[in-house]
């Protein structure tokens, strides 16, 4: 599929396994133009009642068979890759990442549910003896609402798609209205995979979220988004007891002591920090680095980002697309003049390229400290502040000094001793000489502090997507 076909594709919400008629659209903006290029179906929070009350049919069989659930997750994943040339121009086409990216992204999706399917889900017997019989079951929750953000459209979604439905649970997810489209036609390749009713897809702005919300049916919400998002949907949750996993914005250290080798280190934290052009939650957002070293590591890195290839996604060669939409292109041209005009040093970058669309070049600022609006705050684009440190206890001290706790890293050339370190950090996860390589499916991900509510992924992630259930009685020995 080419982008003159997404541009010509006619996009519909899935209930039911079936189109789901709407009587208004959104436009829907490519950020390597800043031009409409498609329309999405606009759902009413209204409704949102239909959607719910088949989720809710459907879930009265699914729960029941964990063998048709495996199957059928196995038989989602082929799909899936299958739809690789499909789906992967249309994700290019609405977030901008290039094309390798997006097929990745499309194989990310698949692995996933390949892993969920053949997750193993151990029998919890507590007592079996001449007395007593006690099992803990982990039973579904019913119908699950999940919120998707635009940044990884299809992976984050499927981070919920697939454990929710492993764990027999139905669900209605909406993706960011910024970008809805390959999360609709994910959803029209699985219709026949999947039982009807199992797996629903809708679009539309808000208020439609916040409906999704607060809307009776569903038992839990799974949000991925800004921290401010969050705490909205965890009160509107709140109100009939909703169960909630919050992945939520970071503000992502590096540390890189003394004995780190800069030429070693620079393109991995590098594109750590840049890759899908820094809008990324667990994205390097700020780096420490010792005296010593900075001034070289600073000059390194601002190479690497002269020599980054930023284009739209589908030209090749392609390294970094543009910044998703308006509003975030706005917010980094924001931050680094603000940085600027506090003393900052423009070591590369530091500007708009001038081109239509969301483009603004790799950025690498110098002369930065604790207190620049770059420094605290998440930028989630392509800018990277690097300050330095005399001692070790402060770059702990200024690691842990952010409301965020999502990842982190630690480089050096003594693993052991960047271990030691690492465990002082508090953040849900810290990588050594690598920044987010904990990332995986079998691994739980999340953040302290601000930067979320519970974990997905790995059989903690399955977890979450269930409730506990004891049955006890008499001896069955007997």
């Amino acid at each position: 599929m080419t982008l003159l076909d997404v541009s010509a594709t006619q996009f519909f919400a899935t209930s039911d396994g079936k189109d789901l008629a709407t009587d208004a659209t959104f436009d829907v903006i490519n950020p390597s133009t800043g031009q409409v290029f498609a329309q999405a179906p606009s759902v009413t929070p209204e409704q949102l009642d239909v959607v719910f009350a088949a989720a809710n049919r459907a879930y009265r069989d699914w729960k029941r068979d964990e063998g048709l659930r495996r199957t059928v997750l196995l038989a989602a994943a082929v799909a899936v890759e299958a739809a690789v040339d499909e789906l992967a121009p249309i994700l290019v086409a609405e977030q901008g990442k290039p094309l390798g990216d997006a097929r990745n992204e499309i194989f990310a999706a698949g692995a996933w549910l390949r892993y969920f399917s053949e997750l193993e889900v151990p029998r919890e017997i507590i007592r079996d003896d001449a007395e007593r019989f006690e099992e803990v079951y982990r039973r579904p929750l019913g119908v699950v609402s999940a919120i998707t953000p635009w940044n990884f459209p299809i992976t984050l979604a499927m981070w919920k798609i697939a454990p929710a439905l492993r764990a027999g649970n139905t669900i209605v997810v909406k993706p960011s209205p910024y970008t809805p489209l390959t999360t609709l036609a994910l959803a029209r390749v699985l219709r026949g995979v999947l039982p009807d009713g199992v797996l629903n897809v809708i679009t539309g702005p808000d208020p439609l979220g916040a409906a999704l919300v607060s809307h009776p049916i569903p038992r839990k919400v799974s949000f991925t988004g800004s921290t401010a998002v969050g705490k909205r949907v965890a009160v509107a949750a709140a109100e009939d007891l909703k169960r909630v996993t919050l992945e939520l914005g970071g503000n992502d250290p590096a540390i890189i002591l003394k004995d780190a080798n800069v030429e070693d280190v620079a393109a991995r934290l590098f594109w750590s920090a840049f890759g899908n052009n820094g809008q990324i939650c667990l994205a390097v957002k700020r780096v420490s680095a010792h005296e010593d070293v900075q001034p070289a590591l600073v000059e390194a890195l601002g190479e690497l980002a002269r020599k980054a290839r930023v284009d739209d996604g589908m030209a090749d060669g392609a390294q970094l697309g543009p910044l998703n939409n308006q509003p975030q292109f706005e917010r980094i041209k924001g931050l680094v003049s603000d940085a600027v005009a506090n003393g900052a040093r423009v070591v590369s970058g530091g500007h708009v390229i001038d081109r239509p669309g969301y483009f603004y070049s790799p950025t690498i600022l110098d002369n930065v400290n604790d207190g620049f609006r770059v420094v605290n705050e998440e930028q989630f684009g392509p800018v990277l502040p690097v300050m330095a440190f005399r001692d070790e206890a402060e770059a702990i001290e200024r690691a842990n000094n952010s409301e965020y706790g999502l990842t982190a890293s630690v480089w050096s050339a003594d693993a052991d001793h960047a271990a030691a370190l690492a465990s002082e950090i508090d953040s849900g996860q810290v990588s050594i000489n690598s920044h987010g390589g904990g990332v995986q499916k079998h691994l739980p991900f999340g953040g302290h502090k601000w930067s979320g509510i519970g974990v997905e992924n790995g059989p903690w992630g399955l977890a979450s997507f269930t409730e506990l259930q004891v049955i006890s009685g008499p001896s069955r020995l007997k």
